[in-house]
């Protein structure tokens, strides 16, 4: 999947959400949700890390399924850019300034 095709399924989804929840429609709510979201999104794929090391109890080890763990990477990306969205991040201009950035400590 091309960045340009995620950033659209980003707006489509943006809208689902403000149609689907009734909050949605203050900012500042929007934006504290999709935080509390990102975080949630982020213990589940710390969770399958875990997992994926075998450094989980037993309990979460026998429910674990290698499957998921790229899901909830994606889960995460997701997420992220849907919190960008809400306070209004170009998020391709940020990550162009920032691989720049990065590229120029190796030079």
């Amino acid at each position: 999947m091309e960045l340009k095709e995620l950033l659209k399924f980003i707006e489509i989804e943006h809208e689902r959400l403000k149609k689907y929840y009734g909050g949605y429609d203050d900012q500042e709510k929007r934006i504290l949700a999709r935080t509390v979201k990102l975080t949630e999104e982020l213990g589940e794929l710390c969770n399958g890390v875990l997992a994926h090391n075998s450094l989980q109890r037993k309990q979460k080890l026998d429910n674990y399924d290698k499957e998921n763990l790229p899901e909830e990477f994606a889960d995460v990306i997701i997420t992220t850019l849907l919190l960008a969205k809400a306070m209004n991040i170009d998020i391709e201009k940020a990550l162009e300034k920032k691989t720049e950035k990065v590229n120029k400590r190796y030079e």
